[in-house]
This record gives C-alpha cells, structure tokens and sequence, in this order.
C-alpha cells in the first residue's frame, strides 16, 4: 500500500497549472492525503474531484472560505470515514477543515493539519491544545485495537537535524520547545517518525520552503510533513520518501510504502 500526503496550498491552482493530475497519474497512490486544500469539493472541476479509479473524501473550513481543508483520495473504499475528533472539547477543529479520517478494517488513516501557531499567543495556544487532544484521540484508537497510521503537515520541525536554521529559529513558531516537545510525547506513546524509521540520520531533507526569499533554490527549508505509525506496524513498513523534485507548493509531497 502506497501512502501520499502534500499540503497543496490551493488545490484548485495546483490544478490549474496542470500539476495534480499528472502528478497522481505518475505516483498512483493507494490513499492520497492533501493539506491546505482551500476549497469546498463543488469548487473543484469534476476531473480533479472525480479522477477514475479513486473515491474523494473532503473536510473544509466553515469558519474562512478558502481557507485550511484537508482531502483523501483512495482507491480502497473505506468501511467508514470521519470528519473530527468524536471525545474532544471543542469542535473548532472540525469547523477548520483539518481531519479527515478512513478505516480500513482495523487500520485507521488519519490526514491532518495542524495548526500554525503564528498570528499570536491565542493560536499558539489553540495549536497546543489541538495537539493534545489529537493525541488523546489516537490514543483511543489504539485502545480500541485500530492500527493508527495519521499524516499531514504538522507545522513542527522534531529535531535541529529536520531544518536548515535551527539555531535562527530557536524562538520561532514551528521549532518552540514545547512545540518540538508534544512530538517526543507522540513518539514516547509507540508512533513511529516513518521518514526517521528509515533514514535516522539524513541531514537537508526537508518538506517545506519559504516561497518568499526563494528557500527552495538554496535548499533553506523545514521538514513539517510526516507520517507516523503506531509501533504494531512495524513489520509493515516498506520505505520512506520525500518527493523534493515535486513543485506547485510551498510543499512537497512524501510517501509511505507498506508491505
């Protein structure tokens, strides 16, 4: 099984310059997760809602038009699919547009994205607090004996390794030690960094660039967008990638393969 995720940033002009067609076309993801979608699906032309062979699954915010919105495409019909987190305190996340989950079986795929925590103390709080409740939630799933597989843009660079500045960036959000804390959490509760399964030590391999001062061209960049697995999948996971050669965002899409 084959897994993508790419925070498109706009899926409609990803689009528009005849760039996410082709792009499944050449990749042929099982289950494709995308970010920052910024649309509702009736925005979209039915070629890029529909493609043959795939059912299309999308959470959008109700909050902000053109704003935030996650998306799965998958070729396995799931058995049941989710829009929020069921036990958490607020809905504000599912009013944003930034989960969506399928269940395979026993296996839940979970796509998310997490929020920036710029913009001020109240949405680094917001952020903190979405992140607590999303472990909690997937948590639960292990409880109730689901293999948890979630990714997405997470908006946190783990370790100094995963960003090119990490001392510049000490007091920036993204790379806050709390911040960077919740994911030693994550993986201190059996979630498996897969990209670090893999390649534990690989420097200047990065997910995201800043469009402004050109990051990209001088490999300046962050690495935000993961896949974890919870450690039962252990014997399952296949390999890691991280597409850098991919443009049309400030995002690059990775992949996960399972055996």
């Amino acid at each position: 099984m084959k897994l993508i995720s790419w925070n498109v940033n706009g899926l409609r002009a990803v689009h528009r310059k005849e760039l996410f067609l082709p792009f499944v076309k050449k990749h042929t993801p099982d289950v494709l997760f995308l970010q920052e979608t910024k649309c509702e699906p009736d925005q979209l032309p039915d070629e890029a809602r529909n493609i043959p062979g795939y059912e299309s699954f999308f959470s959008s915010s109700s909050t902000k038009k053109g704003y935030s919105g996650v998306a799965i495409y998958t070729k396995i019909s799931p058995d049941k699919v989710q829009f929020e987190m069921k036990d958490g305190k607020s809905d504000s996340h599912h009013e944003e547009g930034r989960i969506a989950t399928i269940f395979l079986g026993k296996l839940a795929l979970l796509n998310i994205y997490f929020p920036n925590g710029g913009g001020g103390p109240e949405r680094l709080k917001y952020k903190l607090e979405f992140y607590d409740e999303f472990l909690s939630h997937i948590d639960k799933l292990r409880k109730n004996d689901y293999s948890v597989i979630w990714g997405g843009d997470v908006n946190t660079a783990h370790e100094a390794v995963d960003l090119a500045r990490p001392k510049e960036n000490e007091k920036s959000t993204g790379f806050l030690p709390e911040e960077r804390a919740w994911i030693d959490e994550v993986v201190a509760h059996g979630f498996i960094d897969t990209f670090r399964h893999f390649f534990p030590d690989k420097k200047d391999a990065y997910t995201y660039w800043d469009m402004k001062t050109a990051a990209r061209e001088r490999n300046v960049g962050w690495r935000i967008d993961y896949f974890f697995a919870s450690s039962d999948l252990t014997p399952r996971l296949k390999s890691a990638k991280i597409l850098s050669e991919v443009y049309g965002s400030d995002h690059c899409p990775i992949v996960l393969e399972l055996e």
